[in-house]
């Protein structure tokens, strides 16, 4: 392993292992496993999650804090009942400083890497406890007004409110909820000072543009993160962060190929995702979509069309009316395997919702024709993201005029490893580095 002489004592240098630790929804989680997977440590990270109480009145809680949250309605029920895996241990902030420190001189600094808001207590505790030991990433920080985002499992953020937590500090430090995070994903709602590293997707900055301050009551501004520009520590995304990379995308075409390669070619693949509350439709985006798509399915060889699990019923009944009986036409209903790795290896074109940040990532990452629909509905940092793609070359509106065997060359999005680069570099400047062997 590699180690250090520091003050004629030998330090471990090497990171060999990470912690990612969620919160239970895959839209944040794959954010940190994909970049786990870029740093190379794929296969040595163990999954840890924190938990908020579900259900009943809690449903009208989620906005607060997770430890005042726990201390309001106390986490007594079973993680059966809360519909969370009882295989995944929860986090816990002592035991895995306790763990980082422990095992430090045989097996070097701890990669700690945790996705969602509710884990910044965590997160911030195991910075605090074991200083020396960890370097944390904290993945996709959310206020309350994006849930519905959230549990899409594919939406970035939307708008970030700084919530006040001088009340409840030494509340706070009773329940150990330590805070100090070391780095994140996506934009801290304040402090980015306490952060190695801050990687946060560039729409997020969106509310600093003269457009977006036009847009916000002077006496909301304060509470509008983030509230100042960039600092050395932060690095800016244009997309999410997500785990299709070449190998993964090589290995998905071969588990797929006896199903998807014998289609006949162009093969369209069209992913809905589900309204939310800066990019809203409803069943009439849906008749649109199912015209445009019968305009251009002479020039499709084969069409699969997906929905995610925000797909409003109103939606997809419009679609699989439409095309259930199609021939050309499959329409995936949720059973068995889930087709997206494949259909993103194999597929000549897509079309995707504007709501969806991480598919239209996923789908720019692969150098493809990416067509969008319902990007008019999109405003505030959704509108921001979409006009940066469209900037790029990656993506052109659906208009039902295409024709689907045709390409166009665009950088394809490289988010995810350019955002490996910049750890290892942050890495560096400690001292440390990621050791495979």
């Amino acid at each position: 392993m590699a180690e250090m002489i520091q003050g004629g004592v030998h330090r471990a240098t090497g990171i060999r292992r990470a912690v990612v630790i969620g919160n239970g929804f895959a839209g944040a989680e794959n954010q940190s496993i994909g970049l786990v997977r870029a740093l190379g440590l794929w296969g040595r990270q163990s999954l840890y999650r924190v938990r908020r109480p579900r259900g009943g009145i809690n449903e009208w809680l989620h906005w607060l804090p997770l430890p005042l949250h726990k201390k309001v309605v106390p986490l007594h029920l079973s993680s059966e009942k809360l519909g969370l895996s009882s295989d995944i241990p929860e986090a816990d902030a002592k035991q895995i400083a306790e763990m980082a420190r422990r095992t430090f001189d045989k097996d070097g600094p701890l990669l700690v890497v945790a996705s969602g808001r509710d884990t910044i207590p965590v997160s911030r505790a195991i910075k605090q406890l074991a200083p020396e030991n960890v370097f944390l990433v904290q993945v996709k920080v959310q206020s309350p007004l994006e849930r519905d985002a959230y549990d899409n499992m594919t939406d970035q953020s939307l708008i970030y409110l700084d919530l006040n937590y001088s009340g409840d500090t030494c509340a706070l430090e009773k329940c150990n909820e330590l805070f100090a995070l070391d780095r994140m994903i996506q934009h801290p709602r304040s402090h980015v000072d306490r952060f190695d590293l801050v990687i946060a997707p560039r729409h997020d900055y969106y509310p600093l543009t003269p457009h977006a301050q036009k847009q916000i009551p002077w006496f909301l501004r304060r509470w509008i993160t983030p509230r100042e520009p960039p600092g050395k520590n932060v690095f800016l995304t244009v997309g999410a962060l997500h785990q299709a990379d070449f190998a993964a995308l090589k290995s998905a075409a071969s588990v797929w190929h006896a199903e998807l390669t014998p289609l006949p070619k162009p093969l369209l693949v069209v992913n809905i995702g589900g309204p939310s509350r800066n990019c809203s439709y409803d069943a009439d985006l849906a008749k649109h979509l199912a015209a445009m798509l019968q305009n251009v399915l002479w020039s499709c060889g084969s069409v699969r069309i997906s929905f995610s699990r925000r797909t409003p019923e109103q939606v997809s009944r419009v679609l699989r009316k439409e095309f259930s009986t199609n021939p050309k036409v499959y329409i995936w209903d949720g059973e068995g395997r889930n087709p997206h790795m494949g259909h993103l290896a194999c597929a000549d074109a897509f079309v995707i919702t504007a709501d969806s940040v991480s598919m239209l990532s996923e789908a720019c990452s692969t150098g493809k024709p990416v067509y969008v629909i319902g990007a008019e509905h999109c405003t505030w940092k959704f509108a921001d993201f979409q006009n940066s793609l469209r900037e790029r070359g990656a993506v052109r509106p659906l208009t039902g005029k295409e024709d689907m065997s045709q390409r166009w060359s665009y950088t394809p999005l490289d988010d995810t490893a350019e955002a490996a680069r910049r750890v290892n570099k942050a890495l560096a400047e400690r001292g440390w580095s990621i050791q495979l062997t």
